[in-house]
């Protein structure tokens, strides 16, 4: 299989439906995080803007997982003919498509239903199946990092990133494992319907708003050793300032730190450097200004801290892939905000 041009936009008023395939196997956690994130998304009238449907590769019945418990499936393989998205979960049960690297007669059938131009996304070892079916060919995708070289030796056509969270490649998404999914479905809420929406649902779940696609997956000391200082007040200080230009070494003071000691710190805890860490939090804050006010372009770069309209629009260029005015043209409009590029300089 190959990745099929873009098909009809759906009816006019139809909500976005997502359709989750349930595999033998398959990991009870991640089978629920597309139904808890584009569940709870809402519009400002309260409707809920996404249909989901749980289906199986086999007639309505039992799906094992790889917990003590089965799980009662109520659709069968046609259910993914509806979708105008398609989610495919982790699974430990994936036979010769984890040690071959091709389909069952039974999967093939199924991803048969999925009509041209429907978005595919995968979390964790979901990515196997889509690689195996020849969506991934020549494309960017991640997988868990623990399956990282296998992924990429199976299946020599993917360009595989090992170190990132989640790749959108526009009408394919894939994403590390359990928590990095999470990531992503907020994504895709947020290209879709934007950041207030994004942010609700985050609120809703108790998670963070926000992980950008590039972050790296394994990150060397994610929680501070005992009594060992961290970078938690200079983020905060941060945050509380974004308008104001920023130095490297007036965040380090804020922890009695070196400017040597607390980048690497930094880094060792977030991921990314604290100049990384600083641009992807304006460029959200100018994203969250651009959907909802009327703020001009030159004052939103200012509250932003980019300082010039010029510099803002290359930042978000570089980061969404359109200019200022177009983001907000977009969002204005009702319709989706085109696929963001989620690798970072």
């Amino acid at each position: 299989m190959t990745p099929q041009p873009p098909r009809e936009p759906a009816r006019p008023g139809a909500r976005h439906r997502v359709v989750v395939l349930a595999l033998d196997g398959l990991l009870p956690f991640e089978l629920g995080i597309p139904q808890r994130i584009f569940g709870k998304a809402r519009g400002a009238d309260g409707r809920r803007l996404y249909d989901i449907v749980t289906c199986s590769i086999r007639p309505p019945g039992p799906v094992e997982t790889d917990a003590d418990f089965a799980v009662l499936i109520a659709n069968g393989p046609e259910a993914l003919a509806t979708a105008d998205t398609v989610v495919v979960p982790a699974s430990h049960e994936l036979g010769p498509v984890y040690e071959d690297g091709v389909l069952t007669p039974e999967l093939a059938a199924a991803l048969a239903h999925i009509r041209p131009g429907t978005r595919l996304v995968s979390i964790c070892t979901g990515g196997y199946i889509l690689a195996a079916a020849g969506f991934l060919d020549g494309r960017p995708a991640t997988t868990h990092w623990f399956h990282a070289e296998h992924f990429q030796r199976l299946f020599p056509k993917v360009r595989v990133d090992a170190d990132v969270l989640f790749v959108d490649d526009g009408d394919v998404l894939t994403s590390a494992g359990v928590a990095a999914g999470i990531d992503l479905c907020l994504h895709l809420v947020r290209r879709d319907h934007g950041t207030a929406v994004a942010n609700d649902v985050a609120r809703r779940t108790v998670v963070p708003p926000h992980r950008d696609g590039g972050q790296a997956q394994y990150i060397q000391r994610p929680v501070p050793q005992p009594q060992s200082a961290g970078t938690t007040a200079a983020r905060a200080w941060a945050l509380a300032r974004l308008h104001e230009p920023i130095q490297l070494r007036d965040m380090a003071r804020q922890e009695s730190m070196s400017v040597r000691t607390f980048t690497r710190r930094f880094r060792e805890e977030v991921g990314v450097s604290p100049g990384q860490w600083l641009t992807r939090q304006r460029v959200e804050r100018a994203r969250h200004l651009l959907e909802s006010t009327d703020l001009s372009i030159d004052q939103i770069a200012h509250d932003a801290g980019f300082g010039t309209a010029q510099s803002m629009r290359q930042h978000l260029q570089g980061a969404l892939g359109v200019t200022p005015t177009a983001y907000r043209r977009t969002f204005r409009s009702g319709g989706p905000t085109p696929a963001a590029p989620q690798r970072q300089p």
